[in-house]
Order: structure tokens, then C-alpha cells, then sequence
């Protein structure tokens, strides 16, 4: 058991921010996520901000091959994981060439000289040692040879060079949960269970990770060296686990399926970031989820779409990439109007682009990338664990309305965690489904497949074998009177109007607008949608504290837009839309509204930070902003 030394050794920390990288045979992710759920363990708020190449394995000692895991923990509430670390851990040159400069003045660097070897600062571009030159004078610096001590503690175990220094990231991980009172148990008992048919393995992974801990006691560093405690949160009372978004996704979608009592048939293609979504709802089977691995992104939908023609929720997923291939497909699910749940989780583009890095440029796609005129409801996660919610949201309003729903989340939202309170799945309503019934075999009357529903204009059901509902489907066109093939330019402008109005509807059933942050009418108001929440909502946050008069919506419905959206922005003298992409939200909500707003954009593949929107706003607010500044 770890044992905490007296309050007077430690110093008192609101919030840090620690980023470890390294290159990606370092096991930085590993090392992220075991330092997370120590974290978690020990009652503090987080985010995380998983970071790595898209290569699988690059070059080792490269600064293209370098990965990162960034995590900002405190005792109040964490949104976003954080602007500048305060710690770095630089596992070889080209980790901290890469990560240097967005290191804080003043911050800490734990860097491992094992590694700086001439051959390595070659290839991260270094013509001479970092560590010999002034460049780190802003900082603190602690300098081990980290590979040295790795191989020292695990020397009796027998294992080869190459095996032992893969050892490293655990002592390192050792290190900095002594320095910031993190308990090993839980990394000890994960070492149990990953390792446990290999004991070598497994028990020279304990011994890095204990001589790492253990070196914090024992080096001879003086002051150079502190340990920190961060107090655990105030959170509500009830049972929490971390989780990332893909995990509240797949678990959200079972959850439908269950909240609808039908079983959930997932048709995909692996695509990064939206690959974890299969894999998480593979292991599902118990929850009456079906999961299928498609030979490409056509096969996928299609699964899916005669999965829902079947009688099941036909759900699919993938990146922006995989979405385009899934264009026509998506098209035949809007024509036959059938309910779909097709899960976007956006990354950098054009083409395939930055696959590892965040964006949400797949707004336009989402809203009118398909040929014709095909309308479909369009929603968006705002947080890891929003992601629960809405994959419920967007289920049930497929099934109400018999329609395709686009589902945005991104890569940043995908991989990063928080804390995340379990809901009570009892408090959730039902979710009605409505599959027509066998007819009467007396009623000689045709069965029309679109006659429509007066309220939701949603075509029935009509789930094959069901007896008297026999019918032809199909992308073509169809006669609103009898379902049948229509080439009858009244009957496609009747179709065609039919169907937009539909998802039109949709904003009577869902709620209104509402402010995230502040008041709801003022001098301005910071406008975002997705994985944006966070840093508008520090950002705002510190602006409010600043005096400033700020609020912050974030929109969840994006198509159709809630019907009050048009009256709360005009409540305000100034707009901002904040969104990581060129602007694709702002020229939406011109189109409909005629709005006469600021735009704010990032395409760099990195999350907002705080400042640079906290920015933005003082330079609307213009004097305001600037004495506020001051």
C-alpha cells in the first residue's frame, strides 16, 4: 500500500496538467490511461487528450513517430485537458522537440538522458544537446537516465535489452504517481491481469513500476524534486467509472436497444477513430447486440439497412472518409425510409487527411452530402459521456420517424475520458416502436408502405414475413398512393416535399434551445456544437469571472435546429460560432437565420485552448474585454 506523507511535505495544487510522449513503442498511451485511473481512484476530476501518429509504426526516434497523452486533473470541475502542460515527460529528443513549446514558463520537464544519443538528436533535428544549452532555462528541469535505472530494476529477471527497456514506461509511471500521491495499486492489479501467462513479464513491469515510486523516496534531489497533492473533486453523490466516448457510444446504442426492447445490428468498417466502437460492442452479445465486420464501408451500411428492413436498429459507423462511401447506400435508407443510426466520428481532411487528429469539417456531409434532395436528422456529442445520451436521442428519434439519423462525434471526443456518473437506466422512458401489425386476411384493400403516420408523417413498418404487408422496396421513386414505382413528376415533388417535411417536424419534438453558461440575452454570445463544450465553457466561465457579459450555447440538434434557436441568438448584440473546421456551422446558421456573426475556426488537428477563445472573446467585447484583460 502506498502510504501519503504529512500534509506539511506536499504542495497543494487546484489543477495540473501532465503530458507524457514519447515514441509510439514507448507506451505513452498505456502509461496515459493507468495514470488516469489512478486518478480517477483518488477522487479527482479529469480530461484527457489522447494524442499519436497515424502511422502504425513510424521511424522510431522521429519527431512524425512521437505520441502523447495529455491529462488535466483537479478538485473542481475539469472540461477540457487543459491549454499548457505543467508537467512534460520527454522519453527522447523528438518528444520534447514536439511538446517543448507548449509546455508553460516556468513548468517542469522529467526527461530521460538514456535517450538523448547522438544518433536520436539527429533524427529529432537537434544539431546540438538541448540539455547542454541555454534552451531549458525557462523551466525545471530533472534529468535521469531513465533507461539506466529501468534495466538496473528489472536485471534479475532475465530479460533481453529490447524487453527490459520496454519496462520503462512503468518506472516513469512509478515516478510521477509518487510525485503526485497517485496509489499503484490499481496498476499493479491491471499488471496482474494483462500479464498474467506471462509472470516474467508481468513481474518485471511491478518492479519498474515500484523502483520508479521508490527512486522519488530515495534520489538525493533535495528541493529539486516535490511531491503534490490535488484534492478529490465535490461531486454529486453516486457510483462513477472513466470513460471515453467511444465506450458511452456503444453503450449508449445498447442501451436503445433496450430501452426499445429490440435487438441492435451493427454493420462496420474498421476507420480510425471509429474503429473502438466495434470493438466495444462486440463484447455486447448479452445485450441482444450483433455486431458484423464488413469487407468494406458499402458492405457495412447495407448490413445495416436490411438489418432495420428486417425489424431490427440497424446501426453503422465510420469516419468522414467512410461516409462518403456510404453516400448512395444512405441515399437508398432515405428513400425507403427506414430507421438507421450512422455514427460519424469526424477526423481531419480532405480525403483520408489526418487520421489520428481531431476536426468536425463533416458538418456540410452530414447536412447535404447525398445526391438529390435527402434530408435526415443531424446530432451532436458534446462530451465523452454525452455520448450515452445522445445515442439514445438519435435512436429514438430513427425509430419514431422511420429515418436515417447522422450521429457527429469526433476523434478528440472518441478517445479522450472523464469521470463519468452511472445513470440509472430505470429512469430513462421507453422508447415506442411501432411495427405494423399482421393485417386481417379479409381486408382486400391494397397495403400501401407509405401510407403516413398524421402527426409524424413516418411511413409504417412493415417488417418482412408479416402477413398482408407484402410490398416492393427499392431506390427508386414511389407513389405516395400505392408504394409502388413512380416516374410521375407530381408524385416526386409530393414525395420529395413529404420527406423534408418530416425531418422538418422534427423540432416540434425536441426541446428548446436552451443557455449552457450565463444569461439568456446580452452583449454576446459564444455559439459552438461537439467537442468544442469544453474550452467555450472555460472560457466563458473565465470571462464571466472577469465581469464580462458572455454567454455560451451549445447546440446538440443541429438539423433541424430547436424552433427557438432564431429568437435566443437575436437576444444577443454579438455572435461567435467556434467550431474546428472553416466555418461550416456559421454558414448554416446565415442560410437560416440571416445571422450576422463572428467566426472562429481551427483546422490544426488539436482541440481549441481555452486562451485562444477566452481571446476572441475580449476582442468582440472590444473595451469591455480589453479593461477586463487589463
Amino acid at each position: 500500500m502506498d502510504t501519503i506523507e504529512a500534509t506539511d511535505r506536499l504542495e497543494e495544487l487546484d489543477s495540473v496538467v501532465v503530458r507524457f510522449a514519447g515514441d509510439s513503442g514507448d507506451g505513452m498511451q498505456l502509461t496515459g490511461s493507468q495514470f488516469t485511473s489512478s486518478t480517477a481512484l483518488a477522487g479527482n476530476d479529469l480530461a484527457t487528450f489522447p494524442d499519436f501518429p497515424a502511422e502504425i509504426r513510424a521511424p522510431a526516434g522521429t519527431t512524425f513517430g512521437v505520441s502523447a497523452f495529455q491529462i488535466n486533473f483537479g478538485s473542481s470541475t475539469v472540461l477540457t485537458a487543459g491549454d499548457d502542460p505543467d508537467v512534460l515527460v520527454a522519453m527522447n529528443p523528438a518528444a520534447l522537440k514536439v511538446n517543448l513549446k507548449n509546455v508553460r514558463e516556468g513548468g517542469l520537464l522529467v526527461i530521460d538522458t538514456g535517450a538523448f544519443s547522438k544518433r536520436n538528436l539527429q533524427k529529432a533535428g537537434y544539431d546540438t544537446n538541448p540539455l547542454e544549452t541555454p534552451l531549458l532555462d525557462r523551466f525545471q528541469v530533472l534529468k535521469f537516465d531513465i533507461s539506466k535505472l529501468t534495466m538496473d530494476a528489472v536485471k534479475d529477471y532475465g530479460l533481453s535489452n529490447k524487453d527490459a527497456l520496454r519496462c520503462k514506461n512503468m518506472w516513469t509511471l512509478g515516478l510521477m504517481m509518487w510525485m503526485f500521491t497517485r496509489p499503484r495499486e490499481t496498476v499493479i492489479k491491471w499488471l496482474d491481469s494483462k500479464f498474467a501467462s506471462m509472470p516474467t513479464i508481468r513481474d518485471a513491469n511491478i518492479a519498474a513500476l515500484n523502483a520508479g515510486h521508490a527512486f522519488g523516496d530515495t534520489a538525493e534531489l533535495g528541493a529539486a524534486i516535490k511531491r503534490y497533492r490535488v484534492d478529490r473533486a465535490q461531486s454529486e453523490a453516486g457510483e462513477y467509472r472513466t470513460v471515453t466516448g467511444s465506450q458511452a457510444l456503444a453503450w449508449g446504442v445498447a442501451a436503445a436497444g433496450q430501452l426499445a426492447n429490440m435487438p441492435i445490428m451493427f454493420g462496420s468498417y474498421p476507420i480510425t477513430p471509429a474503429s473502438p466502437l466495434l470493438h466495444e460492442l462486440s463484447r455486447m452479445k448479452e445485450f441482444n447486440v450483433l455486431t458484423f465486420q464488413a469487407e468494406d464501408e458499402i458492405a457495412a451500411i447495407c448490413s445495416a439497412i436490411g438489418a432495420s428492413y428486417a425489424g431490427s436498429i440497424g446501426v453503422t459507423s465510420s469516419s468522414g472518409p467512410g461516409i462518403a462511401l456510404k453516400g448512395e447506400a444512405l441515399g437508398l435508407a432515405i428513400s425507403t425510409e427506414l430507421p438507421l443510426l450512422v455514427i460519424n466520428s469526424q477526423r481531419g481532411g480532405p480525403s483520408t487527411g489526418l487520421p489520428t487528429k481531431t476536426e468536425q469539417s463533416d458538418l456540410y456531409q452530414a447536412i447535404y452530402g447525398r445526391n438529390g434532395d435527402a434530408p435526415i436528422p443531424v446530432i451532436a456529442t458534446a462530451t465523452p459521456g454525452d455520448c450515452f445520451d445522445v445515442a439514445i436521442e438519435a435512436t429514438r428519434i430513427a425509430l419514431k420517424y422511420m429515418t436515417p439519423v447522422m450521429l457527429l462525434t469526433d476523434g478528440y471526443i472518441a478517445n479522450a475520458a472523464e469521470p463519468w456518473k452511472l445513470p440509472d437506466i430505470n429512469n430513462y422512458p421507453s422508447i415506442a416502436v411501432t411495427q405494423k401489425a399482421a393485417r386481417d386476411p379479409s381486408d382486400e384493400t391494397a397495403f400501401n408502405p407509405f401510407e403516413r403516420d398524421p402527426k409524424t408523417l413516418a411511413r409504417p413498418w412493415a417488417v418482412p414475413g408479416t402477413p398482408g404487408l407484402e410490398h416492393r422496396i427499392g431506390g427508386i421513386e414511389k407513389s405516395s398512393e400505392t408504394g409502388h414505382i413512380s416516374y410521375d413528376p407530381d408524385n416526386h415533388q409530393r414525395m420529395s416535399d413529404l420527406r423534408a417535411q418530416k425531418i422538418n417536424n422534427i423540432a416540434n419534438d425536441i426541446p428548446l434551445q436552451t443557455v449552457t453558461l450565463g444569461k439568456d440575452h446580452g452583449a454576446l454570445a459564444v455559439v459552438g456544437w461537439g467537442s468544442t463544450y469544453g474550452p467555450i465553457d472555460q472560457a466563458v466561465r473565465r470571462a464571466r469571472a472577469e465581469g464580462l457579459d458572455v454567454s455560451h450555447i451549445h447546440i446538440r440538434h443541429i438539423h433541424p435546429f430547436p424552433r427557438n434557436l432564431k429568437s435566443l441568438l437575436a437576444a444577443f448584440d454579438k455572435v461567435i460560432v467556434a467550431e474546428m473546421n472553416m466555418g461550416q456551422l456559421i454558414t448554416v446558421l446565415r442560410d437560416r437565420y440571416l445571422l450576422d456573426a463572428r467566426s472562429v475556426t481551427k483546422v490544426s488537428g488539436q482541440p481549441f485552448k481555452i486562451r485562444e477563445l477566452l481571446t476572441a472573446i475580449h476582442e468582440e467585447l472590444g473595451e469591455q474585454g480589453a479593461r477586463a484583460a487589463e
